[in-house]
């Protein structure tokens, strides 16, 4: 199965900067309904007055009840940011992978990165940074996405080609892998600390504050400008490899840039969010029925929808079974299983190379 070749683009500039501006006001009003929603029902007007004192210049409505500006700015506008910041980098992951390996299946869950990040997580959550040489979360989990993408390469290689067969072989036995070390760690580490652990990896947001969102947002700002500068790139890529190195592409030195910001991404996001699965393989592929498979389009409104979906499943995960909270991989399960299988579908009917 086989990522579609690049098609000339059915949309003119203005309706994809349409699409651009309605993705954009999806987002923004994904986070406004998930701030205001929960066990305090805040109204939209409230919520956006807490919002505009803190950020305007001056007074802006009054001063906000505490109450209101406690739950409003301290406890869910950082989550539903925080949200929209991980459901862009996923999606922009599951993009670029689809594009890299030309395989539609392609995403950081299934090709392992994800609990590679896991692994060098848990180490640090289970083990103590002490433990493990002073270094920080997030950069455990970059690093074992780093090591994780780097081996679902290699195993996926026969003759120095990449064939999609293996690397999804690959992947899956790597995910096994991995998930059998931290749970092995979770086993032998604290029982009190377990269960959170164990919640965490599932992917939860429940956690988040203001300090939480700079380095995601950095590596986000910092993921999406390097992709886009290799946009053109991608797209050759698409076409096959033999057609890329007669466009003076150097295919494997290329893919080791985008492993490297790829896992950057991966590393980051599964740091602070747990691991999420589906974001990167769904929304790629809805993204393309509406703008194509260009990347110089398809990433930007890809990181757009993923942050507006991933804001949406975190709204879900805490208010569907209140008091209790889902973790996000499972709410994003019930999106993805079908539209796994759908995908299948398609591929038995001969369409896995068109997507609208």
């Amino acid at each position: 199965m086989a990522v579609p070749r690049v098609r000339a683009d059915r949309m003119p500039t203005s309706g994809f900067s349409l699409v651009l501006a309605g993705l954009g006001a999806a987002v923004a009003l994904s986070v406004m309904l998930a701030v205001g929603a929960g066990p305090v029902a805040i109204p939209i007007p409230e919520t956006a007055a807490v919002i505009a004192h803190h950020v305007l210049p001056g007074p802006a409505g009054g001063t906000p009840d505490p109450l209101l500006d406690q739950i409003v700015w301290d406890i869910r506008l950082p989550r539903a940011l925080l949200g929209a910041v991980v459901g862009a980098g996923l999606a922009l992951v599951g993009a670029t992978l689809q594009a890299t390996v030309r395989n539609p299946l392609a995403d950081p869950y299934l090709l392992g990165v994800s609990s590679g990040a896991s692994v060098g997580a848990v180490l640090v959550l289970v083990l103590g940074p002490a433990a493990t040489g002073g270094v920080p979360l997030p950069i455990a989990a970059f690093l074992g996405a780093l090591v994780a993408t780097g081996a679902v390469y290699l195993l996926a290689q026969r003759g120095g080609r990449i064939t999609p067969f293996r690397l999804i072989l690959a992947g899956v036995a790597l995910a096994y892998l991995f998930q059998s070390a931290y749970s092995y760690l979770l086993l032998t580490g604290d029982p009190r600390g377990t269960q959170s652990v164990v919640f965490w990896l599932l992917g939860s947001l429940g956690s988040a504050t203001w300090p939480d969102l700079g380095l995601p947002a950095l590596a986000l700002t910092v993921g999406i400008g390097a992709l886009l500068l290799q946009a053109r790139s991608l797209n050759s890529l698409l076409s096959g490899e033999e057609t890329a190195v007669s466009l003076g592409l150097n295919v494997n030195r290329f893919r080791a840039r985008i492993l490297v910001v790829t896992s950057l991404l991966v590393g980051v996001m599964v740091a602070v969010s747990g691991s999420v699965a589906f974001v990167g393989l769904i929304v790629p592929h809805l993204v393309r029925l509406v703008v194509g498979a260009d990347h110089r389009r398809l990433l930007p409104a890809v990181a757009l929808t993923g942050a507006a979906f991933l804001v949406l499943v975190d709204l879900a995960a805490r208010t569907v079974d209140e008091p209790t909270e889902l973790p996000l991989t499972i709410v994003t399960a019930i999106f993805g299983v079908p539209f796994f299988i759908w995908l299948l579908r398609r591929r038995d009917r001969g369409q896995e190379g068109t997507y609208g």
